[in-house]
């Protein structure tokens, strides 16, 4: 994977203009490895970590604000419903808790 796109464009990060969402077909492959991360089960957050900075070459901090815009992304929804409909309840479970 290539590591110099941390900061290219929005939560597609491939420079996708603002009308993007209707008009792509999809989602970038990082956008794609992001949520094949979050779909797996990992026994703790070290393995996880780990993985985050070997497969996708990026910190868990750029990777968990990564993971947060695509939650709010339509493409993201239509390509792994399941797993951003799961993220999005514990997301909203952590903000009704503050």
């Amino acid at each position: 994977m290539s590591g110099g796109t941390e900061g290219a464009g929005g939560p597609g990060g491939s420079g996708d203009g603002p009308g993007a969402v209707g008009s792509s077909p999809g989602l970038s492959a990082r956008d794609e490895a992001v949520l094949a991360v979050e779909r797996r089960s990992w026994p703790g957050p070290g393995p996880k970590e780990r993985a985050i900075r070997e497969r996708l070459g990026i910190s868990p901090t750029r990777y968990y604000q990564l993971l947060n815009a695509l939650l709010d992304d339509p493409r993201a929804l239509a390509h792994d419903p399941v797993t951003v409909n799961r993220l999005r309840r514990v997301r909203d479970a952590r903000r009704a808790r503050r």
